[in-house]
């Protein structure tokens, strides 16, 4: 028994010798890593945070107008006159918003409203898509110039283009019509519209429309099979920003119309004897159709960061 103890006792003094020679030779070991650094993960967080805070209080900043002139507008006439009146309507009716459709020249306004927006988005692109996708395909003498031209043009006042357009109106016989403030808002949209149909077509890859071009397509069959698909998005946030501009536009259809004025000119026009209700209603109003032409085109709006503005 004594002799099992006094090999064991010899085996681990050996195995202990051993452990120190590697030690003394420089064998490796062991090594202890360090601590993980999670200040760098913290800080992005902190970032993220406040990015999504600060976009909470823009949305809620825009949207709170929005949601106020929606709750006035579908509140009793009572409602409103109270003071101080409440946040939230008590019981919500739609009285304020039939007696505003109930008014005359409502209805028939709305109706020009809707027709010049379409007509001003239908123009801009038939005009200002092919002068930018000029600009993003050629190269020519003057280029940049022109392109500061387009813009010296939108940066003239509305009265300024206005007044003489509407002369020349009277002249030609077309003053007090939709033609009128079409061509009007298709003056003030083609700027914008021809830039930012450029940026989008520069965007467009142009060897697949070389590509296309060498398997049998013609230069007008590669720019309508290829690249207005790919270009579509885009083309549609152009739309969205003129259809807008076109609607909130006032005071050039006030001044080429009298009898056949746009909503936002008839509203204008009869705030000075116009009630509380109808104020509201006609805010109301006025933001509805633009947003619902927004929700309509939005999937393409959202689908070109994905495809054309890589």
């Amino acid at each position: 028994m004594s002799a099992d103890r006094a090999a064991q006792a010899d085996a681990q003094g050996r195995a202990q010798e051993a452990r120190s020679a590697m030690n003394r030779t420089g064998a490796p070991s062991r090594r202890v890593l360090p601590p993980i650094d999670r200040a760098p993960l913290r800080r992005r967080r902190r970032r993220a945070v406040w990015v999504q805070l600060a976009c909470t209080a823009v949305s809620v900043f825009m949207a709170l107008p929005i949601v106020l002139i929606g709750l006035a507008a579908v509140s009793s006439r009572e409602a409103l006159n109270e003071f101080p009146k409440p946040l939230v309507p008590r019981e919500f009716s739609t009285e304020t918003l039939a007696a505003f459709f109930r008014a005359t020249g409502t209805v028939a306004a709305l109706g020009n409203s809707v027709l010049v927006g379409l007509y001003t988005v239908f123009w801009s692109l038939v005009i200002g898509a092919p002068a930018g996708y000029a600009l993003a395909r050629h190269a020519f003498r003057g280029k940049d110039t022109y392109q500061v031209f387009i813009l010296f043009v939108r940066a003239l006042p509305i009265v300024v283009l206005s007044v003489p357009l509407a002369t020349l109106f009277l002249r030609v016989d077309v003053y007090d019509t939709v033609l009128a403030v079409t061509l009007v808002h298709t003056t003030l949209a083609l700027p914008t519209t021809v830039l930012i149909t450029a940026s989008i077509f520069v965007a467009v890859p142009p060897d697949l429309e070389e590509a296309a071009r060498v398997f049998g397509c013609t230069r007008w069959q590669a720019a309508r099979r290829v690249v207005v698909p790919l270009a579509l998005p885009g083309l549609a946030a152009s739309s969205i920003f003129t259809f807008v501009l076109s609607w909130n536009e006032i005071l050039g259809a006030t001044i080429v119309t009298l009898g056949h004025r746009t909503l936002p000119a008839q509203v204008l026009t009869a705030l000075d004897e116009a009630s509380t209700a109808y104020r509201f209603a006609g805010g109301f109003a006025l933001i509805i159709p633009a947003l619902a032409f927004i929700f309509v085109m939005r999937r393409y709006l959202v689908n070109m960061w994905g495809t054309t503005l890589r």
